[in-house]
């Protein structure tokens, strides 16, 4: 029989069905990590930087100098990584749930994260010494979990314009910033067209047109799939190099084409079958199903018919020591929400520019720990019950914004796992009673288990259970029960 191949089309592309391993894993960790961490300043350093009267160009002035006479290439040379234990951080990562591992393989700052050929501004040229991807990769092997990687490249030709700019005001009034170097590619040759035309947000175009950075993204990615051969592969966009939201009608998704049908067709000559996923964020149906879709910080609002993924972090894309963290439980929560409705989370876990992480987060991983230990078993393999929810408590599904719902004890969420039914108590009280109204032939439940406590009492009375929960819970966030026919 001839070996599956794809081609660089969406018909056929739409041949693509997600491997069974993406839809069992349910929970990811990721490293969004690299040189715009050396500050500890939070997202976004590499472009705010160069934005006279930001936050980021306030403190780069004062600590570093003016991006005239220290600019990001020299900030990317105190990066070190020196402390940096992929083996010591896997083993944590995996014993906090995590049956996947992302790196970051380059940021919209162009550094790469890994030993490249194609662009010499990386991180075993400058900085740590050190090929990061490639460290993570073979942690993760260890624990038997798909590696992937990510790509945020597609955007930063239109994202890092600032780096031509100047100040308007002040000793360096006119003075034009490091990027305006024609001799240093790290910096691309985006013409700068106006101060301010360069600081606008939104972006006007997130995804360039230009035809030379487009061969130069297509080049990069390529040499990443064949270098790395990830099982994952995200873009921090839409599908490359197209924006419908932006222009309607001016298709040209001729790389990002090629890209996916290259990480499949890669997968396969290593596997024998296709292995891999490919993820990004347009929501049109007949953009996403040639791969999965991606939610930066947001979800669906429903089951989706095709397993999906939510990307999210403790706090910021980059470390910040003025950051507050997502408590454990918010973050629970979030997972058992996402994975009743088909989805995935992948959960950025902040590191602090010598690569450890802080105590805070690894206080999260610890009680992340504790939970899936007690509650793993209703998480992998899982599927969507009929319905995903019972209960009045929603969050308003919106992007880049995930406050914690005020649940209350009529909340619950569902899944299935083989033939039990496992429901979520999203609001447990000790001592109380659980009462579920939608579950199916209710009336033929022959036993109710409290993941981590044993057997509870119940009764069954016109379709609706009630069950009585302990006085002492086994654990203080999400508690499941598990619920068999």
């Amino acid at each position: 029989m001839a070996k599956e191949h794809f081609e660089a089309t969406f018909g056929s592309l739409y041949n693509y069905k997600c491997p069974d391993w993406f839809r069992d894993v349910k929970f990811g960790i990721w490293s969004h990590w690299g040189p715009q961490s050396v500050p500890m300043f939070g997202d976004w350093y590499a472009r705010n930087m160069y934005i006279q009267g930001t936050p980021q160009y306030n403190y780069h002035l004062r600590h570093y100098g003016h991006p005239s006479k220290f600019g990001y290439k020299d900030l990317c040379a105190l990066w070190k990584a020196e402390k940096f234990d992929p083996d010591a951080l896997m083993e944590k990562y995996y014993n906090a749930g995590a049956r996947y591992f992302v790196s970051q393989a380059s940021h919209h700052d162009n550094f790469f994260n890994y030993d490249s050929k194609v662009n010499r501004f990386n991180s075993v040229n400058v900085g740590p010494g050190k090929d990061i991807c490639m460290m993570w990769k073979k942690a993760a092997q260890k624990y038997n979990m798909p590696f992937g990687i990510s790509e945020h490249l597609g955007a930063s030709y239109s994202w890092w314009r600032v780096n031509k700019g100047y100040d308007e005001y002040g000793p360096y009034a006119g003075v034009k910033y490091d990027g305006a170097d024609k001799k240093l590619e790290f910096y691309h040759d985006n013409n700068y067209t106006g101060r301010d035309k360069i600081i606008e947000w939104p972006l006007d175009r997130w995804l360039t047109d230009n035809k030379k950075f487009r061969d130069y993204w297509l080049k990069a990615v390529t040499e990443m799939i064949d270098v790395l051969k990830p099982d994952l592969l995200y873009s921090d966009s839409a599908l490359p190099f197209y924006e419908r939201k932006i222009a309607e009608g001016k298709e040209d998704y001729d790389y990002g084409l090629k890209i996916v049908s290259h990480l499949y067709n890669t997968s396969i000559e290593e596997h024998g079958f296709n292995n891999a996923v490919y993820t990004q964020k347009d929501d049109d149906p007949k953009i996403y199903t040639v791969g999965i879709l991606d939610y930066e910080r947001s979800q669906m609002n429903e089951i989706g018919e095709h397993p999906w993924q939510t990307d999210t972090c403790i706090g910021g894309w980059f470390y910040d020591s003025r950051q507050t963290y997502l408590k454990p439980g918010h973050i629970i929560e979030m997972l058992t929400d996402i994975i009743s409705k088909n989805g995935t989370m992948l959960l950025n876990i902040l590191q602090r520019p010598d690569g450890t992480i802080d105590e805070e987060a690894d206080w999260i991983l610890s009680e992340l720990a504790k939970w899936f230990s007690i509650n793993g078993e209703a998480v992998y393999g899982s599927r969507p019950y009929t319905h995903y929810c019972e209960g009045t408590s929603n969050g308003k599904i919106e992007a880049f914004k995930e406050d914690r719902i005020d649940w209350n004890e009529g909340d619950f969420r569902f899944v299935v796992n083989g033939n039990d039914l496992y429901a979520f108590v999203m609001c447990p009280r000790p001592g109380k009673s659980a009462v579920i109204r939608t579950v199916e032939d209710a009336d033929k439940i022959r036993r109710i288990t409290l993941l981590g406590h044993g057997e509870v009492e119940y009764n069954v009375f016109n379709g609706v259970i009630n069950v009585k929960m302990p006085e002492k819970l086994p654990t203080e966030y999400v508690n499941t029960l598990k619920i068999e026919y």
